[in-house]
């Protein structure tokens, strides 16, 4: 019994041509490969497509095969989103394309494998001489690299690791801003500002995980009572309570303590009937003086934007 082969099978594709704003030029084209081509050049493929095409579109849109390539859409990396990567004018059919494939025609000129290697050590050499003569900025969610000489670029970055926790990723400094995808969550913005640095800061881990989560729960539940946070107070900086950060805040905004505590007293009294927690009593009075602050600041911009 003769055995059948990929030559022997009859072999179809559908060749599109959508790389025109204008809709009305788009042209799809089935064809049944002869056999000899299965086992020929891509570029059969171009030449019979805009032969085709250009029997139509001659007057209003003629293709020139030597400014056009083929092309195949493929899944990108770690992303369900999928891209046109070119194919070889030389690349040989049956190896490359599907049986019933979508091949894409594209502008562009097509390059030979020849042509596309050589183009790939350049990249490469440019590479290479890029990481010999640079350094790569450590700080979380920036990728420049920069000549140590200078001079040095500006950096929009985060000020805590990554956190990757179950599917979801996210910025430690930004909990409120997840993506499940990787390239969503590689354009979060950072949150900082600053000059690109190859400094490494020493004891901080590259990324945090579930257990680091639960870790750092497990700590923030400690500070239960007025008398613990105190002792945060006296350790200064992001230790100490937001109310007591605010109220230094507000005195050099010339608003006197006097006026603050009175404030602050107010909403203690007003959530006295919940009869919550010391830590949980000062909480909740931060979230509503923020509350308040940021209706007041709205209703100031609505003001300003009203007198424009």
């Amino acid at each position: 019994q003769k055995l059948t082969t990929n030559k022997d099978i009859v072999m179809k594709v559908f060749l599109h041509y959508e790389d025109n704003a204008n809709s009305d030029y788009h042209k799809t084209l089935k064809i049944t490969l002869p056999k000899s081509w299965k086992s020929g050049p891509a570029s059969n493929l171009l030449s019979q497509f805009v032969e085709s095409y250009n029997a139509k579109f001659q007057e209003t849109n003629p293709l020139s095969v030597d400014e056009m390539h083929l092309s195949l859409r493929k899944a990108i990396e770690r992303s369900e989103k999928t891209q046109l990567v070119a194919l070889c004018s030389d690349d040989v059919v049956i190896d490359e394309i599907p049986d019933r494939g979508d091949v894409y025609i594209c502008h562009g000129a097509s390059l030979t494998k020849a042509d596309k290697e050589a183009e790939e050590k350049a990249v490469q050499k440019e590479q290479e001489d890029l990481l010999k003569n640079t350094v790569s900025c450590t700080r979380f969610g920036c990728s420049k690299r920069f000549r140590k000489d200078g001079p040095i670029p500006d950096c929009r970055y985060h000020r805590l690791p990554p956190v990757f926790h179950e599917t979801a990723k996210y910025w430690a400094c930004c909990p409120k801003k997840k993506a499940y995808d990787w390239d969503e969550f590689q354009r979060i913005p950072g949150c900082m500002t600053g000059k690109c640095t190859d400094v490494k800061e020493e004891g901080q881990k590259l990324f945090l995980g579930g257990t680091d989560l639960r870790e750092q729960a497990s700590e923030g539940a400690k500070l239960k009572s007025i008398d613990d946070f105190n002792k945060a107070q006296a350790q200064g900086g992001e230790a100490a309570p937001v109310l007591d950060r605010l109220k230094k805040v507000m005195q050099e905004l010339d608003i006197e303590p006097e006026l603050f505590d009175q404030v602050v007293n107010g909403i203690k009294k007003e959530l006295e009937p919940q009869a919550l927690p010391d830590a949980d009593l000062l909480k909740a009075v931060a979230d509503e003086l923020g509350s308040n602050l940021k209706k007041m600041m709205k209703n100031v911009a609505a003001e300003q934007l009203r007198i424009k």
